[in-house]
């Protein structure tokens, strides 16, 4: 290890810390040791062992997770304030629509009030006494309620445009409000996915080329030793279940997209994070499903694992906040994290929260 490197390790561990005590409310740390006098030598620890290593993924490991955990807040909210933009934009047809047939029906009230002007002044009522003939005041009187009938109906709808303008508009402002406060929820978890981010790439960065390799291989070892302790527990001994048409499709565009880079908040068509993989790969097979990996388990129909089968969805961590797509012989297909492209991996090779289908019509 050169000497610009040495005891970098600690270093950043201590940086992860900092970062792990500004996400975590209510975690307490003892208060950083000082620093060494001018005249005394600091001794120095030269991170070498597998065991410092194997601390560091964990770090690194945890840090991700938070990052993906603000990611699916950023986009549910990403997606939330593209219904209620949608929403706005309805209202506000409807508002010019309803101010259009307001000013028409406005006309016609005063096209009314002229013909009557243009009658000598006197309402219909008054003109009806003064007829001498028994057959127009017979026919009069017809008229005289049919126009009635036609100036009611012509108020009352005046009234009724009035107050579904008055309604529209009101929706439309509550609509506005929840789209900035989506706006700031948005904008905060941008910011807590960077700071995540920004601390595991540069804890990464400090690491020597030697110790960066062997820590790829510790992760790949405890992928591998997640996924044997999986298969061991016999979960795939009955799992017998084909994939449907649309299975089949949304594996094969899954699949397709293998080594295209993981980018946070993106859908495609050259960049993935994991939920935007599996959402576009249903919605290629003519599903669309929810956008976020925490709405996926939510709102999707849940299946046993035993149960599951190609296209299915597995999520993983008690937050769910990761999520990959079954493939079959207990492999699954997804995008991991910042650093790393789509790729197959073992489906048991992280904690699984559980499995959703979302095309349970198929049955």
């Amino acid at each position: 290890m050169g000497a610009g490197k040495r005891g970098v390790l600690t270093a950043a561990v201590t940086v992860v810390c900092a970062v792990t005590v500004l996400a975590v409310p209510g975690t307490a740390f003892a208060a950083p040791t000082p620093p060494p006098d001018p005249g005394t030598t600091a001794s120095v620890t030269v991170v070498t062992s597998d065991v410092e290593l194997e601390a560091v993924r964990k770090k690194l490991d945890k840090l991700y997770r938070a990052a993906a955990k603000a990611t699916d807040e950023y986009n549910a909210a990403e997606e939330k304030a593209r219904q209620q933009t949608a929403q706005v934009m309805r209202l506000a047809k409807k508002i010019v629509e309803g101010r259009e047939k307001l000013a028409d029906l406005k006309d016609r009230a005063g096209a009314a009030a002229a013909a009557q002007y243009r009658g000598g002044g006197l309402p219909p009522e008054a003109r009806l006494v003064l007829s001498d003939d028994p057959q127009d005041f017979l026919d009069g009187a017809g008229r005289v309620r049919q126009e009635q009938h036609a100036a009611k109906g012509l108020l009352g709808e005046m009234t009724r445009t009035q107050r579904d303008l008055e309604e529209y508009a009101e929706d439309a402002r509550e609509q506005m409000r929840k789209l900035e406060a989506g706006r700031k929820v948005k904008a905060a978890a941008q910011k807590r996915v960077e700071r995540q981010i920004e601390a595991a790439e540069k804890l990464e960065a400090e690491l020597e080329q030697e110790e960066k390799e062997r820590l790829a291989r510790l992760e790949r070892q405890a992928a591998a030793r997640a996924q044997a302790t999986w298969l061991s527990s016999g979960v795939l001994d009955e799992l017998t279940s084909k994939a449907t048409a649309q299975g089949r499709e949304a594996v094969a565009y899954a699949t397709a997209q293998i080594g295209k880079p993981y980018q946070w908040g993106a859908e495609g068509p050259n960049t993935f994070d994991c939920s935007g993989l599996t959402s576009q790969a249903w919605l290629a097979a003519g599903k669309t499903i929810p956008r976020t990996s925490q709405m996926q388990w939510q709102h999707l129909k849940r299946v046993d694992v035993e149960d599951m089968r190609p296209g299915d969805l597995i999520i993983y961590w008690a937050d769910a906040s990761h999520v990959g797509m079954y493939v079959g012989d207990g492999v699954m297909v997804h995008a991991p994290r910042p650093g790393r492209t789509v790729t197959l991996a073992g489906a048991g090779s992280m904690p699984i929260l559980g499995v959703v289908r979302p095309d349970p019509a198929a049955e």
